[in-house]
């Protein structure tokens, strides 16, 4: 039974932003986290993928992310349909483009709710769903020298 005054709806079911950017993520996470969390908001889950220094085995040095000319509708369809299905809860997502180095933010999702377990579910399916749906490439640069694409199917 939800127990939350009317007005803690009416600011969920809000995709506050859904993007593909060549811009450094750590330069819009403050802000994306002060537009989608209110002060109705008891939950705020951040998820951030960070590159990493390895994949399959394999020492990796930077990557190149590559998107399709339709990721960023398709991103903003995904995260629409996320937010239909988890009303209670507003969305920020974006996933970057470009040469990125070890360290760097690759893709954020943030989700803000009243309660945890909406924002935690939320997050977690809108992650799932632009990994797997979004049309995004990424090729790896090894240590070694040689490179190497994922997501290519």
């Amino acid at each position: 039974m939800n127990t939350d005054p009317a007005y803690v709806a009416e600011q969920t079911g809000v995709v506050v932003s859904a993007t593909m950017t060549e811009t450094p993520l750590e330069s819009l996470l403050a802000d994306a986290r002060a537009v989608t969390t209110t002060d109705a908001m008891g939950a705020v889950i951040t998820f951030e993928g960070v590159v990493r220094d390895h994949d399959g085995g394999q020492r990796v040095s930077g990557l190149r992310y590559t998107a399709h000319p339709t990721a960023p509708e398709v991103i903003a369809v995904v995260a629409r349909e996320v937010s239909n299905e988890h009303p209670a809860v507003r969305l920020w997502t974006a996933h970057r483009t470009g040469d990125l180095a070890i360290g760097e933010l690759a893709f954020v999702v943030i989700a803000a709710a009243a309660h945890r377990r909406a924002a935690f579910s939320a997050a977690a399916e809108l992650a799932d769903r632009v990994k797997a749906e979004v049309p995004i490439w990424k090729e790896q640069e090894l240590l070694h020298g040689a490179s190497q694409w994922v997501g290519l199917e």
